[in-house]
């Protein structure tokens, strides 16, 4: 039998704890969301002709509106906000000039494997003062998208990628190849809006924890 992700509604759960962790959390921390590709760069196709930019950018902008709505406890920007391809560099640059305290950047995976399944969160491969808080957070990310949403982990990994190796020596930075669009099961799941909404919604709670952390170790 095959293993379908599940759309497990733990919102009000999540939801009491976003009130619970935006009340404590007073002083804003700047957070650059990376939407992989864009314009002609499609990225990743899946087997329903899904693209990979058009989920990223779907989740990104469903990221925003959960903080807009709820009073914006983040200063959260995107390094793309439409269908534009935006060069390596500039996205490094973008979090450089913001002075940002976090960059977490979009990809969906794909695989000649039609089996290949599962979430991988990238760090990267050098050493910085932030290497350590990049692996931890990713290691966080990765067992919330389990056990929130019943994606596979497929370990964190290091890898030399620009947006990556450009970005360590600012501030903690990861990866995340949130599933394989060659898969049926993955491909499906990012055609249903609810499931970026919750997706979402993960996401942005394992942010407001991770910034939440920031606030207790400066107490």
């Amino acid at each position: 039998m095959k293993k379908v992700l599940r759309n497990v509604s733990f919102v009000i759960l999540l939801l009491k704890m976003c009130i619970i962790f935006g009340q404590e959390t007073t002083a804003q921390k700047q957070i650059v969301i990376d939407v992989g590709h864009g314009g002609n760069d499609s990225g990743a196709i899946g087997i329903n002709k899904i693209q990979e930019k058009d989920v990223v950018l779907d989740i990104a902008n469903a990221i925003l509106k959960l903080n807009n709505e709820l009073d914006k406890p983040l200063d959260i920007y995107l390094t793309r906000y439409n269908d534009t391809l935006i060069s390596l560099s500039d996205r490094t640059k973008l979090a450089k000039a913001l002075n940002a305290d976090l960059f977490v950047s979009l990809h969906c995976n794909h695989s000649d494997n039609p089996n290949a399944r599962g979430v991988e969160v990238y760090v990267a491969n050098a050493t910085s003062e932030y290497s350590d808080e990049s692996t931890w957070f990713a290691f966080q990310l990765q067992d919330a998208l389990n056990k929130g949403l019943g994606f596979e982990s497929r370990g964190v990994k290091f890898a030399n990628f620009q947006v990556l190796r450009e970005t360590i020596g600012n501030c903690p930075a990861v990866l995340l190849e949130l599933g394989f669009l060659s898969n049926v099961d993955e491909s499906s799941y990012y055609r249903k809006p609810e499931s970026i909404k919750l997706l979402a919604l993960v996401i942005w709670d394992s942010l407001i924890k991770k910034i939440f952390s920031y606030e207790r170790v400066g107490d």
